[in-house]
């Protein structure tokens, strides 16, 4: 069967090629709307519940808010862990779901059975589902500065202006705030007046909730108009609420600001963030939607985030400090540059080995299309490009176009055997039909040869996964084309003089090379296969003292410094110490930024708690760096904690205790290459 498909693409090379262009086609839309990413992400499939609780101790959040949540939510369909977090005022609740579950429809079965789990939470508090994105999903961030602006200034331009700006951005899910200071309005009661007038609390908080709003009327007909009325009642100000009336004695109100001091204050903070140990700034983190093409959300929100930035006042930059589209565009380079490489040695091979320029393109012009043929099918199953998924392809390639080279080998020994008087087309079918279907079932073999990582389950699965699949598309896709396009090639490409193999210097010098060892091989059997065994049983003991790891280093140009210290810090405190640690590792010449972050951003993919810093070091391009220092070692002679040790030590001037705490807790803080992304207390990866 093999043979006659064979024959019959020899034969219609006009269908063939149309078909060939189709495939090409198609591989080109695919390879343009393939989600394209960094690295897989890793996380399982989880719906996160965030619930606002102010002013509760974490105690009274888990039994009033995290217990009711998280029992209610044990049986949500195919839910495989249910975890509840409880913090001051705040409650997270993780579902996490079994593979290959539908995120949306994970995130309808838990809105079900949310809604029947809040009427059992205290009045006024309200669950909230987190948005539609992993811990992977943190794609871009960037920090607010201002010359002349408070940092509530700058959080108010974050929240009211930028942070709208961003969310339009095409596969944004979230825009989370932090750092600054959110304004609220505060009305500090005098118990001595309040007592007086005979007033309570709850009193004041409801005069103030009945006057913050509008009252509807009717419509009034004059002179052919009509008029809508309304009691316009909503509070604009401190004014306004000053002037709310709590009660009338006689005629004479009493107002608010007769029994309290009303005023705006900045509301209690959680998260802190800095730059370059210059000061605190406002902040916003670009969280990507599930399955989005990573590269087209990051240049969706820049394109954004210029347009608003064109309508800030003077003297406001929006500062990128971090930005993943670099290392993305770097490892669809380094695919082309493979491909490039790969495409250059086939070609230098078959033209040195067969002396004929037209046969190398037969296997340069298959291996592109084969690749195309593995990015539909990519596109088709929902698998989007990264590192490992490239990586695959990259596996693939040296295997790809073993069919081509021997099929035109095998065609050039027909044409020099052939007579003189046999059509060119007929020699080129018996070649190839000779060794085509022994090459489609051994391409077939190699093929399947990787099914065994399709049994891998949870984060294995989804990290080695991609690299199966793509790696079987790929060798598929040259098996199929090895029987058909590689035969019509053959026939337009292996055409003129053919050189004999015996009249080619290197093919004479390698038979005299080889000939002797396979003669001396086969006389001595038994010897061969011992010391074949013997290299096997020495190699055992190197094997078992290689190291292991789960996830490959990944230099891609940023740093993630991630020091810890006591728990209770206050956020005070924490500002001063983490201002101190940047200004520390923006002395490195190496370091281009450094963006600092204590406490938990305003989204429900982050509970991290004040006593954690996430510092993020954007480094220069490498040929700016002085000679000799690489990641591991940024200054010579020592690695980048120890430098950075030595260097709080030295401007030890606050609490030299809190200093070397925050650096030490954490051994592993930058030695760690590129942003790695290691599994939270939530059980997902946050970069």
């Amino acid at each position: 069967m093999i043979a006659r498909v064979i024959e019959w693409s020899a034969r219609n090379l006009v269908l063939v090629f149309f078909a060939t262009a189709l495939i090409i086609a198609a591989g080109v839309w695919s390879l343009r709307n393939l989600p394209i990413d960094a690295i897989p992400d890793l996380s399982d499939v989880q719906v996160i519940v965030l619930t606002d609780y102010p002013g509760q101790a974490p105690q009274v959040v888990e039994d009033q808010v995290t217990y009711p949540l998280t029992s209610a939510m044990l049986t949500v369909p195919r839910s495989r862990v249910v975890r509840g977090f409880s913090f001051f005022g705040i409650s997270f609740v993780y579902i996490i779901f079994e593979d290959g579950v539908d995120p949306y429809w994970a995130r309808s079965r838990v809105l079900e059975y949310l809604n029947a789990a809040a009427a059992r939470l205290p009045d006024g508090v309200t669950p909230t589902l987190g948005p539609d994105a992993t811990g992977v999903g943190w794609v871009y961030q960037y920090a607010i500065t201002g010359e002349n602006l408070s940092l509530a200034e700058l959080r108010s331009l974050q929240d009211w202006v930028v942070r709208f700006g961003a969310s339009r951005a095409e596969g944004v899910s979230e825009v989370a705030s932090v750092g600054g200071f959110v304004k609220q309005y505060s009305v500090t009661v005098d118990p001595v007046r309040m007592r007086a007038q005979g007033f309570t609390l709850s009193d004041i908080g409801k005069a103030i909730s009945e006057s913050n709003m509008d009252t509807g009327g009717r419509t009034v007909e004059l002179s052919e108009f009509e008029f809508m009325v309304r009691g316009r009642g909503y509070l604009s100000g401190t004014e306004d609420i000053g002037k709310i009336t709590l009660r009338s004695i006689g005629g004479v109100p009493i107002s608010l600001r007769d029994v309290a001091r009303v005023e705006i204050v900045p509301n209690e903070r959680r998260g802190i963030a800095e730059l370059n140990g210059e000061g605190e700034v406002a902040s916003g983190i670009v969280l990507q939607r599930v399955g989005a093409n990573a590269l087209d959300v990051i240049e969706n929100a820049k394109s954004e985030l210029d347009v608003v930035a064109q309508s800030l006042p003077d003297g406001v930059d929006i500062v990128p400090v971090y930005d993943r589209s670099n290392l993305i565009l770097s490892a669809i380079e380094t695919l082309k540059t493979t491909l490039l490489e790969e495409s250059l040695v086939v070609a230098g091979v078959t033209i040195i080995f067969l002396l004929h320029v037209r046969s190398a393109l037969v296997a340069i012009i298959m291996l592109p299309i084969g690749l195309l043929m593995a990015f539909t099918a990519m596109k088709f199953l929902g698998i989007g490009a990264n590192i490992m998924s490239l990586g695959g392809i990259a596996i693939a390639i040296g295997a790809m176009i073993d069919a081509a080279i021997v099929m035109i080998e095998n065609a050039h020994k027909h044409l020099e055997r052939a007579a003189p008087d046999k059509p060119r087309i007929e020699v080129l079918i018996e070649a190839a039909s000779e060794v085509g279907p022994a090459l489609f079932f051994s391409l077939l073999i190699i093929t399947v040869s990787f099914l065994p990582i399709f049994a891998l389950e949870g984060q294995e699965g989804r990290m080695f996964g991609p690299l199966a699949y793509t790696k079987t598309f790929s060798m598929a896709a040259a098996a199929f084309l090895s029987v058909t396009l590689v035969p019509a090639l053959m026939v337009v490409f292996v055409r003129g003089r053919i050189i004999p193999e015996h009249r080619n210097p290197v093919n004479r010098a390698l038979i005299a090379v080889y000939r002797p060892i396979i003669r001396a091989v086969l006389k001595a059997k038994s010897l061969t296969i011992i010391v074949a065994l013997a290299a096997l049983v020495v190699t055992i003991w190197p094997a078992r003292q290689l190291g292991s790891e789960f996830m490959p280093v990944l230099n891609e140009g940023t740093l993630m410094y991630m020091p810890t210290t006591l728990p209770g810090l206050s956020v005070t405190k924490a500002a001063e110490l983490m201002q101190t640690q940047d200004r520390i590792i923006k002395t490195f010449p190496e370091v281009l930024t450094v963006f600092g972050k204590a406490g938990r951003a305003l989204t429900a993919t982050d509970p991290a708690p004040t006593e954690m810093f996430e510092t993020i070091i954007q480094l220069r391009p490498e040929d700016e760096w002085r000679p000799g220092v690489t990641t591991e070692k940024p200054a010579a002679g020592n690695g980048c904690r120890p430098a950075i040790s030595r260097r709080i030590e030295r401007l030890d001037d606050a609490d030299p205790g809190a200093h070397r705490h925050a650096v030490h807790r954490n051994p592993h803080a930058c030695g760690d290459q590129g942003l790695r992304h290691q599994p939270d207390r939530d059980g997902k990866g946050r970069p």
